[in-house]
Order: C-alpha cells, then sequence, then structure tokens
C-alpha cells in the first residue's frame, strides 16, 4: 500500500476519461491524497477539477508534460499546477523523473490550478509555431533554390551549430538523410503533405482570442495545418490558379539560404514572444504568480522546443520580470534590426514566386505592428461609429472619454466618459 498521503500520477486522454478515472480513483483513496493529471488537459478543466477535489478534501495537480518518446526516455520537461504546499510534497517525484540541464532539473513550480496545464498549452502552440516556420524555410530552400534532400540535410545541420540550435532543427536535419526502402527515394518525399493536430494549438490561439492577445504566427501554424488537409481541393485548385511567373532564380545561391536562416530566426523570436505574451496576459486573468523565466528555463530541456536561445529568454525575465515584450530586450532587439532586411527579402521572394508563407509573413507583420506607433484602428473606429454608433476616443481629448460623430448628420452629436452611447 502506498504511504499518505498517496501520490498518483494519472495519463489519460484528455476531457471525459480523465473525469471517470478521478471518479474511479475515489473508491480507494483518502482525505489528503493527491491525484497528479499528467496529461494533456485544456486548463478550464483542470481549474474545475482543482476546484471540485480541493472541496471534497482532496488535493489535485495539473500537470503539463512535453518530450515525447525521448523524453518518456530520458526525461520530459514537468509543469505543475497546484498549490505551493502540494507541489511541496510531490517536488522529490518529479524532480526526479524530469530531464535535467546542467545539473538542474527541467521541471518548478508553475502557479495553482490550471497554470500548469495551460503553460504546457502554450508551449504547444509555440512548438506549432516552431514547426510551421521551419517547414517554410525548407519549402524555400527546396523551390527557390531547387535543393536536394542531402543539401538541405547539409544547411539545417550547419544551422544547428548556430543560434538556431534546437531539437526540431536537429530533427529535421536528420530527417533528411532517411531513404524509403520502397522507392529509394527520400523518406520526406513520399509523405502526404497533409498534417494533423491533437487540438492543443487550437486551444491556444483560442485563450488569445479570448484574452484579447495577438498570436499571429502560432494561428496561423494552426491554419497551416488545416489548409493542408484539404489536399483534393488544393490539388484541384492548382489546375485552376497559375500562380506567378516569378521565373528561375538568379541571385546568389549561398546569399538566399542566409536570409531564409535570419528570417526563421527572427520569426521564431516573434512567436516566442507571442506566447510569453500570452502567458503573461493569462497570469493577470487568472491570478497566477508566473515566473517567465523560470518557464524558459525548464523548456531547454527535455521538452520538444528546447533550443540554445531558451537562455536569452531566462536573461531577459530575470533582468525584468515586468518586462512587456520579448522583442523589447537589447539582445533580441538588436537580432531583429540586423536581421529585418533579410527578413523581408525573404518574403518578398516568397511572394513573387508564390510560395505561401504564412507564419513567417504573419511574424514580420507582427513586428511591424508593434513596432509601428500609428495604425489605421482610427478608420476602423470611424467605421465602428459610422454603423454602429460605437464611439471613439480622439488624439487631443484625453484618454478613457469617448464620443460619437453624426455622420449621416441625421440625429446629435454624443460624448461619454464611458464606453456607451
Amino acid at each position: 500500500s502506498l504511504k499518505t498521503p498517496r501520490k498518483i500520477i494519472i495519463m489519460v486522454k484528455a476531457g471525459q476519461p480523465v473525469d471517470d478515472m478521478i471518479q474511479q480513483l475515489k473508491q480507494y483513496i483518502s482525505k489528503g491524497d493527491i491525484i497528479i493529471d499528467a496529461g494533456n488537459s485544456f486548463f478550464g478543466d483542470t481549474i474545475r477539477r482543482s476546484r471540485e477535489l480541493e472541496a471534497e478534501g482532496y488535493r489535485f495537480v495539473g500537470t503539463g508534460v512535453s518530450g515525447g518518446e525521448e523524453g518518456a526516455l530520458k526525461g520530459p520537461a514537468i509543469m505543475p499546477g497546484c498549490e505551493k504546499e502540494t507541489y511541496d510534497l510531490i517536488a522529490p517525484i518529479l524532480t526526479a523523473i524530469a530531464a535535467k540541464v546542467n545539473g538542474e532539473p527541467c521541471c518548478t513550480y508553475i502557479g495553482t490550478d490550471g497554470a500548469g496545464h495551460y503553460v504546457k498549452m502554450v508551449h504547444n502552440g509555440i512548438e506549432y509555431g516552431d514547426m510551421q516556420l521551419i517547414c517554410e524555410a525548407y519549402f524555400l530552400l527546396k523551390n527557390i533554390l531547387g535543393m536536394t534532400a542531402q543539401e538541405l540535410h547539409e544547411v539545417f545541420a550547419e544551422w544547428n551549430k548556430g543560434e538556431l540550435d534546437s531539437y526540431l532543427i536537429e530533427i529535421t536535419s536528420d530527417i533528411f538523410t532517411k531513404t524509403d526502402p520502397e522507392t529509394g527515394r527520400p523518406m520526406v518525399e513520399v509523405i502526404l503533405d497533409k498534417a494533423g493536430q491533437k487540438g492543443t494549438g487550437k486551444w491556444t490561439s483560442k485563450s488569445a482570442l479570448d484574452l484579447g492577445i495577438a498570436t499571429p504566427t502560432i494561428t496561423e501554424a494552426v491554419f497551416a495545418r488545416c489548409i493542408s488537409a484539404i489536399k483534393d481541393e488544393r490539388a484541384a485548385a492548382g489546375k485552376v490558379f497559375s500562380g506567378p511567373s516569378a521565373g528561375a532564380f538568379d541571385g546568389d545561391r549561398k546569399s538566399f539560404a542566409e536570409s531564409v536562416r535570419r528570417a526563421l530566426y527572427a520569426s521564431k523570436i516573434c512567436s516566442y514572444a507571442q506566447g510569453f505574451a500570452l502567458m503573461k496576459a493569462a497570469a493577470q486573468e487568472y491570478r497566477w504568480d508566473l515566473d517567465f523565466g523560470r518557464i524558459a528555463m525548464i523548456f531547454r530541456g527535455g521538452c520538444i522546443i528546447r533550443a540554445q536561445f531558451l537562455h536569452r529568454i531566462k536573461e531577459a525575465y530575470d533582468n525584468d520580470p515586468d518586462l512587456a515584450n520579448l522583442m523589447l530586450t537589447p539582445y533580441f532587439r538588436d537580432i531583429l534590426e540586423k536581421y529585418q532586411e533579410d527578413w523581408r527579402r525573404t518574403v518578398a521572394t516568397a511572394v513573387m514566386h508564390g510560395i505561401p508563407v504564412p507564419a513567417m509573413s504573419s511574424a514580420l507583420a507582427y513586428f511591424d505592428s508593434y513596432r509601428s506607433e500609428n495604425l489605421p484602428a482610427n478608420l476602423l473606429q470611424a467605421q465602428r461609429d459610422y454603423f454602429g454608433a460605437h464611439m471613439f476616443e480622439r488624439v487631443d481629448k484625453p484618454r478613457g472619454e469617448f464620443f460619437h460623430f453624426n455622420w449621416t448628420e441625421h440625429g446629435g452629436k454624443t460624448s461619454a466618459s464611458a464606453y456607451n452611447v
């Protein structure tokens, strides 16, 4: 029998199976025992379960786990959400299981109730963005430069020696070395271009919409999988539309490959900036005391998005825990300034050749929008006020005071200190 308080880890499919398992466990556990849900549960369900179980005298831990098959063998990144005193009871178990980087376990206390599963959800959203950006870089090198699988392997292997050093770049390089035993062709070329998804990227995008946080790169990565899924429609459309006639690439191949690398890194920075901005908003909304530096630290090992540059994120939040956006830190700011010309060149070349780069172009648009003091939202507010009297603020009046203009010359003028007519 287990010592009390009992500590029980469950890993079952998200949703109703978790609730069913908890109900079964209640027959065998006592008040004060700890149930650890280490599956991919939706954070809202975890918040509900935490409240319900705590009201009954049990303790519940919603734990995000990332690492895949390799994580199961060598240790994953672990993100537990619960009361701090509960975490202290289970920490020896979780830190022993977790991956280690420089002797430090990739496991830390995240916050109360659904915080752990929320951070894991955003981790997966960032993972979606990372993967799509890498796929777009591959597509550019393959279709514009005509690189073979062997050349692609060499390029990605070289990239993995520098600032793009990461698990996903490493496995991408390895993928290009594999040959299909049936046809003798590169394995990647016999795989149907129809991507699957399990929903965590969608959850991230929906949460971003709920909280009013822009995560265009992550969301475009979700949509890219959606449009990949309509393979037959795309094949039919390809016979209807010809696309641009840009002709063969006649520039410097090595220079363009470097531009793609820089565009990939700059876009990656924006994708992570979006993910961490979302976690910051969630911390305020759900009253979680998230330590973003420690979160970046546990992402450095065991998980799918582990990357060399995560220590830069940790340093950024260690220096300024209230940082508004990762792009504003000296290191990332300098990279974006230095790389933006190549980034723009890459996206423009893709557009001229009719090659879709939704994640890369959305990251650039995010960067340009964020650095723009003025955006066309003034016209948008005028439109909203014209058809719906939704009111607007004025540049020459104090913030928080709202006005309505008589656009049709019928009715009267309105102003208010609240957003109501």
